[in-house]
């Protein structure tokens, strides 16, 4: 059988194939590259190619059909369950409660996960628990750890909740689910540091779902389970995960947030409701309002905590903490872990639990993106973007990332007639930006033009390509952008174009590339070397600087248009866009989070007379 090469270390869906009986899929192994098949309906995984039996019933190939060494477990022995009891008090010296029956646990400052008397995690095979932490990088801080729970059914979680997690196509928790599941499940408090796509929402909801059961509270007196979220777009990705998850459940969740009339959110809110999600700003007006309680909430989530600081968000989080019980479970996701994050954590948090995935003191890329940095000046930016597209297959996926909106705008509207383009920026309304993600999620507009404002937040797990168009303003949000792409364990692509002004990033850059096993163009270490500006580029493409040189004689499709119209590109060295119009309140007004108080006062006119068909119009 024929190797599939893949970037990314765990097992990744193999693509479709229409032939294969239901409800069998395929995968492909991370570590050989070898494709293996799973049956969600029974977890069986193996190497021989399913046929369907003759009543029309998918089966195994053959009785001694070879089992495979994945992330898709068998149960484990001795299932964990929440232990009501295990919550603790605020402020006390009580001694957190252990989970009943926990073998595993130790005690232990600071460990990559322990060793002893860990059942089996593999099919078929001896994976110990070291093994796995090993090879997902997982270190804890903390003590009486459990065990990490590699299957959902060693979870104990309830059928109907493992059933849908296998519908969603998930073969088994990611590592953050796995180590986190279970000391979440303990009521300890939790601060998990991982990278984005790494399943952190379902890390915490699940969890949370168990713990609702389990208190019973009173809907109609205020939530029990508040998350906070620092953008309005990753607050409706977050409701929308709950209630997929929770429906059957019967769990019902509100989302809050800036940008959008109070009085359907109040109506929701009058009606009774298990979680509430939201942004800061938003929460604290309805607060303000006295029509919202949260005397009930025992289950505190703090998501993308360093976004949320980022964006100056620390007094509201502090004002709405205030109101929320000293006895409650704190759990604060975050990508990364500066001093900022790490100072609010030690004030919420108590006697937590930290889990890493990865190096935590490092900005780490997702190693499953393969990244290609393209050193080039801004003028042939425009043409090496339609080489690009024209290269992908036809309704594939892909985020473009601009510096500017008048930048997002003219990109939108000139790639709209061939490709399918739509703009996102913070200039756009509520309603509008509504619109543009739902056609992007359904492939009716497969390419998105988007400032930072869709950096992080948006969980869309087909995304094939992002492209840098312009370089970001710090080494976090291009690792924060790459990171749209590559989710949920798929493997991703990633193009950035440098240039002479971001130079200053050139370091940092090597050292993500470098840091996720990634090749570094020689343009980009000379850059490095010379301690800033790049003289003159040699434009190669592709990965490392390797490849064929750039076609300058490229022809456009529409007849040699090639263009944006840019006049400012045919004076000879221009940069050939405005930057004066970059989003520099990025975590302001002009970013997803548009709250009641940030909000503009006005909105931007639709772009017209473009010189391009109206066919999509309705975008720009």
């Amino acid at each position: 059988m024929a190797a599939i090469l893949t970037a990314s270390s765990g097992p990744s869906y193999a693509p479709e194939d229409p032939s294969l009986p239901k409800p069998w899929k395929g995968l492909v192994d991370g570590t050989t590259g070898y494709i293996y098949f799973w049956n969600p309906e029974t977890n069986d995984t193996q190497y021989e190619r399913p046929v369907p039996s003759s009543n029309g019933v998918s089966a195994p190939a053959h009785k001694s059909a070879v089992f495979v060494n994945s992330s898709i477990q068998k149960p484990s022995q001795g299932q964990q369950h929440y232990d009501p009891d295990g919550r603790h008090s605020r402020g006390s010296n009580n001694k957190v409660t252990s989970l009943k029956g926990d073998q595993n646990a130790r005690s232990s400052s600071d460990h990559s996960c322990d060793p002893e008397g860990y059942d089996s995690l593999g099919v078929g095979t001896d994976i110990s628990q070291e093994s796995y932490c090993r090879h997902n990088e997982i270190s804890v801080t903390g003590g009486d750890v459990p065990a990490p729970l590699t299957s959902f059914e060693a979870t104990g979680f309830p059928s109907e909740i493992v059933r849908e997690m296998h519908q969603a196509g998930f073969a088994a928790p990611t590592p953050i689910q796995a180590q986190s599941w279970p000391i979440a499940l303990q009521g300890r408090d939790i601060v998990a540091i991982a990278k984005t796509g790494s399943g952190k929402t379902l890390g915490y909801l699940i969890p949370g779902f168990i713990h609702l059961k389990n208190r019973r509270s009173n809907p109609q007196l205020g939530p029990t389970i508040l998350v906070l979220s620092p953008t309005r777009e990753l607050a409706t990705q977050i409701q929308a995960e709950a209630v997929k998850f929770g429906k059957s459940s019967r769990i019902s969740c509100t989302c809050l947030y800036g940008g959008a009339p109070k009085g359907p959110q109040l109506r929701e809110l009058s009606r009774g409701v298990d979680i509430v999600v939201a942004t800061p700003g938003r929460l604290n007006d309805i607060l303000e309002m006295r029509r919202l309680s949260l005397g009930q909430v025992s289950y505190l989530v703090l998501d993308e905590a360093d976004r949320m600081l980022d964006m100056g968000f620390e007094p509201q989080i502090r004002k709405i903490v205030k109101e929320v019980p000293m006895q409650r479970q704190t759990l604060m996701y975050t990508a990364t872990w500066p001093k900022g994050v790490r100072k609010i954590a030690a004030d919420l948090l108590v006697n937590s639990v930290q889990v890493n995935i990865g190096n935590v003191d490092e900005l780490v890329a997702n190693k499953s993106i393969t990244q290609h940095i393209e050193v080039l000046s801004p003028m042939e930016k425009q043409r090496r973007l339609e080489q690009i597209l024209r290269s992908k297959e036809p309704g594939s996926k892909i985020i473009i990332f601009c510096s500017t909106k008048k930048m997002c705008d003219q990109l939108s509207r000139n790639l709209t007639r061939h490709f399918g383009a739509a703009a996102i920026h913070g200039d756009k309304s509520q309603g509008e930006r509504d619109y543009v993600l739902s056609q992007f999620r359904t492939g009716r507009s497969p390419v998105l033009v988007a400032t930072d404002v869709a950096a992080r937040g948006l969980d869309i797990k087909d995304i094939r390509v992002v492209v840098n168009f312009d370089f970001p303003t710090g080494i976090e949000d291009y690792v924060h952008r790459i990171g749209r792409t590559g989710r949920a364990g798929a493997s991703g692509l990633a193009y950035t174009f440098f240039s002479d002004q971001d130079a200053k990033h050139a370091l940092d850059l090597v050292k993500v590339l470098e840091g996720a096993n990634q090749s570094v163009p020689t343009e980009l270490r000379d850059m490095v070397s010379r301690g800033g500006g790049m003289g003159k580029a040699r434009h190669q493409w592709g990965s490392g600087g390797r490849g064929g040189r750039f076609n300058g004689s490229y022809v456009s499709r529409n007849g040699g248009r090639g263009g944006w119209n840019n006049s400012s590109s045919e004076r000879g060295g221009g940069r050939g866009y405005d930057r004066g119009s970059r989003d520099s309140d990025r975590y302001g007004h002009g970013t997803l989070d548009v709250d009641a108080s940030r909000k503009r006062s006005h909105s931007r006119s639709p772009n017209k007379g473009s010189g391009w068909s109206d066919k999509k119009s309705r975008f720009t």
